[in-house]
């Protein structure tokens, strides 16, 4: 009687499948920096996208109105419906920031329609569209996906809600809301602060050598496009608690130092770790993108020179710099 034949079934010895997942582990680690380094990449992209239309808005602005957008406006004094001028900053009502003025110029007329501008930015009536999130001031490479933050005063209770912003302006190299004036025109040496009226004749050193917006992410602290509200302060976040909190103009504005009379003088570079909460910080490794006056978008490293980077940050200066510099 003849047997049927059997035939040996092949397959995968323990020390053959141990070696095919060691080289599965090893083309991931290979290939996920690479996956890694392209999504980075894609954001960083859409991150410059978003400089440059507000770019685009910020010149448009500027053609209707002979100006660019001032980095927030008060009303010097103020009055019973923008209230009294707070003591230590000076600021008053309506407080509206550069963001919120520049909206009908970037596809929001909708949104700046829903704002009365008669009354304060904090007001009731202007609840609403102080908190819709607007995708140009939204960096897809930060970390915080919460699109509102509590607008609060130093003992902490609550004066707003606002919608972030991932962006803030260059006032200059002095922190101007430190001082207790009406006028900042003769401190703020930037294109944007409050109250600004910076025209294109204005920045003699060159559009294209003076940054007016730059990045700042709120792993640092809170920004927003709304507004400034009087005696608001910010302060940072637990991983940055060895910072000082800041006045509500922090909110919107950022300088790069140094102060008048700081001896030795601070520079706050990009993403320098000091925590400055008024300078420019981005979750981009290595530095942070910057909008330049004439519309182009620069990518500012964090090891930029200390000489330099003051230098882009006025208008006037008088200095000379050149691309490679950044």
């Amino acid at each position: 009687m003849r047997f049927p034949h059997r035939t040996r079934q092949s397959g995968f010895t323990l020390i053959e499948l141990l070696v095919v997942i060691a080289i599965i582990a090893v083309l991931i680690a290979l290939l996920l920096p690479a996956v890694q380094s392209a999504r980075e990449a894609a954001r960083r992209a859409q991150c410059v996208n978003n400089l440059k239309q507000l770019g685009l808005a910020m010149h448009n602005y500027h053609d209707v109105h002979g100006q660019f957008a001032p980095g927030y406006l008060i009303l010097p004094g103020g009055n019973k419906t923008m209230g009294a001028p707070d003591p230590e900053t000076r600021d008053t009502g309506p407080g509206w920031a550069w963001g919120t003025l520049v909206l009908p110029y970037m596809e929001q007329t909708t949104l700046h329609a829903a704002l009365n501008f008669d009354l304060p930015c904090q007001a009731a009536a202007n609840s609403t569209g102080a908190r819709a999130s607007v995708a140009a001031f939204v960096c897809p490479s930060v970390s915080d996906p919460s699109t509102t933050y509590d607008v609060k005063d130093e003992p902490g209770a609550k004066l707003a809600t606002f919608s972030r912003s991932h962006y803030a302006a260059n006032a200059g190299r002095p922190e101007a809301w430190i001082y207790a004036v009406d006028d900042w025109s003769s401190i703020a040496d930037g294109p944007i602060y409050r109250n600004s009226r910076t025209r294109v004749a204005s920045v003699t050193d060159g559009l294209s050598n003076t940054i007016f917006l730059g990045e700042h992410s709120p792993v640092l602290s809170d920004k927003t496009w709304v507004g400034v509200v009087p005696g608001s302060v910010v302060f940072p976040t637990p991983r940055f608690a060895f910072a000082e909190g800041e006045v509500g103009a922090a909110q919107i504005l950022v300088h790069s130092g140094p102060n008048p009379g700081e001896n030795p003088p601070r520079i706050h570079p990009p993403n320098s770790q000091l925590g400055k909460l008024c300078q420019m910080y981005a979750e981009h490794s290595g530095g942070c993108n910057v909008l330049m006056g004439d519309g182009s978008v620069r990518f500012a490293k964090s090891t930029i020179s200390q000489a330099v980077w003051p230098a882009l940050a006025t208008i006037a200066g008088g200095e000379i710099i050149s691309s490679d510099q950044f």
